[in-house]
């Protein structure tokens, strides 16, 4: 029997021997395709190469692609777990050729690999091709010998031109051509018809290879035109193919998932390994790896909100186990055993991996049991489908996402009212929006998107510019042809030495000259991607008119205290990784004049030992003073050279690499220093957690470090004129003074409390008797609320079955503390006792039924309501007998 590590091995060794280049699988996360959420299939990182726009790693290509579908357009969440073949994460082997080969050695190298090297019977083989493709049909039959009846022609299929099964595309326009797949009959004893017939969603006959081939460009018109250079795009999933060389029908059965499911079944002590739960955890366990390996953490939206979906879903499952406790994350060990060879960088992250899902499960396990009661409540009064309020509340209090409700409501036999749900998340947004005062720093018309030329930036080398052109001025999407003194706007120019905020760092300000006077810029942004805009107003004689030239003045001082920050944002992210570990990565930053914000990845406070070894690890590399040295280079090159590339940030086929020393190499298009010395002092002004598993630190660099080292010493000088002490002696000093403060709160409490007992001592002899139960209530001025408890502890033994009342009052407010004991317990409850007399006070007061506390204004009706007490609570009592009888 083939293991799934064989299987793979297999075909990237084959199609090796085919002269084909091997690549590393691709991030779940697109780099080059902001309109994918992830990696959905096999051909998704070569998407530019088959457009033109990037070029191919080889002529030859094979990999094995990590892909993920459970977001967006491509979603298979809600029927993994209860069909055979879908998840959310799975292996595509997929095979490439950029203008190289063609339909002949693909199909021929495909029919090698299925029938001689793994051996599958040839009679269990069928294929498909489009109806059109008489070449991909003569040479299935012809060369590789298929008999006709086992050859499908498939049409168009799907309402519309090319719009087929067997013709892809990659969008409305574009590359596109035909495709032949390749089909795995299970035998009759399973349901199902062959691909084209009433009855191919069946599950006898099993697509396991499609092979695209892109030869034709469509056009906006429809018609096809031939592309220059014909390119192959194969795909083969790897679960599908296991399940039929290990001769079992699920992929579920297959070796990766079957010690997955058992570790699952250990985990959650359940003993049938046939619950669907235990599919649903063994494939969630790999989606959540894998994600969080490459870059993905538990958030309230984007990917992040994919990801926790994902694994609160795994968590449900494991709460219908029966587990009440963390288990989860005790998955990734046995996931990397089985996935780790292939995938080194899951191993090497797993303990990160471990601490991302555990952190996750705490969380979530502190609400999901509450909220699976809700959701019971939910569904007990729903007839037949869940109200869209009751979804939202469950996402909103509870944190279940929509399709976790979903998938609980549809086990019960429920639907979802997701209209109603829509409604009240739009409801929610609105009070959002209009609690918040959001104002669009501008948008570009479109005609200027497209008319102007890109704006070249100079501010590298230089903060000042002579002879820039005004080339539009821009306000509220608008354009303008000019501005009158006083009015704001957005200025674009045709060159610039003013940075637009971009990669953390802020925008420059400054000025733009005329002889009729200055636009003063209070920021710059980027607009279109291509073209700075110079946000500010104008203060001039005249009007500020498109195509007048102007003098550019960046406000170098700030520029240079922003520099001197971003160098060191740098400095200090080496660090992090080199003290707390390579899981270590940039998840936000803020580079101001003032100070640098640093987010990171990290699961656990940094502590202050390890906050000096960091800052120290960037002042010795200020202090060594080497070069900041600025390369252009290709982007593969840059990785070569050791420039690491931060998460979501999207890059050109050339880039700009930041190299400080041996010590940080970045991919960055910001401003740097010339220098490491020219930061001069870096200085960790806090640590703090701002999201699940993201920490942040702020610094100070340059002046404002020392300025605030300044300001500290002035602290220490002013806590040791406070002390009478100097220097080391102040510590010293401070602890005897703490030390002694302890020591006299402690003998403060001593005398409270035999304050307490001399005060109460006394009060036993004052209760009355109402039905059987000592009644006392008393004002006792002077105590606390403890020293009321206290109190109260003294004279339950002495009174029995009892209910108690102290009051105390200071600075216009009482303090109330109630007890019930003995027998009284079953007939009265605290709470209510101490409720009844604050309300006569104008307060509030509630507790357990044996202990109760409350609180109001020291009023006259304070006496009165205490006086009465005995009264009310025989009336009580008198209601409870006539309410028995």
């Amino acid at each position: 029997m083939k293991t799934s590590a064989e299987i793979r091995s297999d075909f990237l060794e084959f199609f090796r021997s085919k002269g084909h280049l091997v690549v590393p699988s691709s991030s779940l996360v697109p780099a080059s395709d902001p309109t994918l959420m992830f990696t959905n299939s096999g051909m998704v990182p070569f998407k530019n190469a088959f457009l033109g726009s990037e070029k191919p790693p080889g002529a030859r290509v094979v990999d094995v692609q990590r892909c993920l579908r459970a977001g967006g357009k491509h979603n298979d969440l809600d029927q993994v777990g209860y069909t055979a073949r879908h998840h959310t994460f799975f292996e595509m082997l997929g095979n490439w050729s950029f203008g190289d080969y063609f339909k002949r050695e693909a199909i021929v190298w495909a029919w090698e690999l299925l029938t001689e090297v793994w051996k599958l019977p040839k009679e269990r083989l069928l294929v498909t091709v489009y109806q059109t493709d008489d070449e991909a049909y003569a040479i299935w039959k012809d060369v590789v010998g298929i008999p006709p009846e086992r050859i499908v022609r498939i049409g168009d299929n799907k309402g519309a031109p090319f719009a087929s099964d067997n013709f892809w595309q990659m969008a409305d326009t574009g590359p596109c051509g035909p495709c032949t797949e390749i089909f795995y009959d299970h035998g009759a004893h399973i349901p199902g018809g062959p691909p084209g017939s009433p009855d191919e969603d069946g599950d006898r006959y099993i697509e396991i290879w499609n092979l695209v081939f892109m030869q034709f460009d469509r056009a906006d018109d429809g018609s096809l035109s031939p592309l220059p250079a014909p390119c192959v795009d194969t795909g083969m999933g790897l679960e599908r193919l296991a399940a039929i060389l290990q001769k079992v029908h699920s992929n579920y059965e297959i070796d990766l998932f079957q010690h997955l499911i058992r570790i699952a079944g250990e985990l959650t002590g359940t003993a049938d390994l046939e619950n669907k739960s235990l599919r649903v955890i063994a494939d969630h366990i790999r989606a959540c790896s894998f994600l969080i390996v490459d870059g993905v953490l538990p958030l309230n939206e984007g990917r992040g909100y994919v990801l926790r979906r994902i694994i609160r879903r795994a968590l449900r499952h494991g709460w219908m186990l029966g587990v009440r406790g963390d288990f989860f994350w005790k998955m990734v060990a046995p996931l990397c055993e089985q996935m780790g060879e292939a995938y080194p960088e899951l191993a090497a992250k797993r303990e990160f991996i471990e601490r991302a899902l555990n952190a996750e499960e705490e969380r979530f396990g502190e609400t999901l049991e509450q909220g699976m009661k809700v959701f019971a409540d939910v569904a007990a009064k729903s007839d037949s489908i869940i109200p869209g309020r009751d979804v939202f509340r469950l996402y909103d209090t509870y944190g279940f996402p929509v399709d976790l409700t979903a998938d609980i409501a549809r086990e019960r036999g429920l639907a979802v009212d997701m209209p109603g749900f829509e409604a009240a998340m739009d409801e929610q947004r609105e009070r959002a929006r209009a609690a918040s005062s959001f104002e669009s720093k501008g948008q570009l018309p479109a005609e200027l998107a497209s008319s102007l030329p890109p704006t070249a930036f100079s501010g590298y080398e230089h903060t000042e510019e002579d002879g820039e052109h005004v080339l539009a001025i821009v306000r509220g999407g608008r354009r303008l042809e000019a501005l009158a003194p006083g009015e704001e706007g957005i200025v674009i120019l045709d060159r610039t030495p003013f940075y637009a905020e971009s990669g953390g760092q802020v925008g420059d300000t400054g000025a733009l000259s005329t002889d009729a006077g200055r636009f003063i810029v209070r920021d710059t942004v980027k607009l279109g991607g291509a073209f700075h805009g110079h946000v500010g107003h104008w203060e001039g004689a005249g009007d500020l008119r498109a195509s007048a030239g102007v003098r550019a003045s960046v406000d170098a001082a700030r520029r240079r205290s922003v520099v001197l920050n971003h160098s060191a944002t740098h400095l200090l992210h080496a660090a992090l990784r080199k003290v707390l570990g390579e899981h270590v990565t940039q998840k936000g930053s803020l580079v101001a004049p003032d100070r640098l914000r640093f987010d990171f990845s990290h699961f656990q406070p940094t502590d202050t030992a390890e906050l000096r070894r960091i800052e120290d690890m960037v002042n010795a590399e200020v202090r060594g003073n080497a070069d900041a040295e600025i390369r252009h280079m290709g982007y593969d090159e840059a990785i070569e050279f050791g420039a690491m590339a931060l998460f979501g940030e999207k890059y050109g086929d050339e880039v700009r690499v930041l190299r400080m020393g041996d010590f940080s190499t970045e991919l960055c298009g910001g401003t740097h220093v010339a220098r490491t010395g020219d930061i001069g002092l870096f200085k960790i002004l806090g640590e703090s957690g701002v999201a699940s598993g993201i920490r942040r630190i702020e610094a100070v660099t340059g002046a404002a470090a020392i300025a605030h080292v300044v300001e500290e010493e002035l602290r220490l000088a002013e806590i040791g004129s406070l002390l009478s002490a100097q220097g080391v002696e102040v510590v010293d000093k401070l602890r005897h003074v703490l030390d002694r403060q302890k020591k006299l709160e402690r003998e403060l409490e001593s005398f409270k409390a035999k304050a307490a007992s001399a005060a109460t001592a006394d009060l036993a002899n004052h209760a009355v008797d109402v039905e059987g139960i000592k009644v006392l209530a008393a004002r006792v001025d002077g105590l606390d609320a403890k020293a009321l408890r206290e109190g109260i502890d003294a004279l339950k033994p002495k009174l029995g079955d009892c209910v108690i009342l102290l009051a105390a009052g200071a600075d216009g407010k009482v303090a109330l503390v109630g007890s019930v004991a003995g027998s009284a317990l079953g007939r009265l409850k605290a709470g209510e006792v101490v409720a009844h007399v604050a309300a006569a006070i104008g307060g509030k007061g509630g507790g357990r039924p044996d202990m109760a506390q409350g609180g109001g204004n020291d009023t006259p009706a304070l006496a009165e309501a205490l006086a009465a007490l005995p009264q009310w609570l025989a009336g009580k009592l008198a209601g409870q007998q006539a309410a028995g009888s």
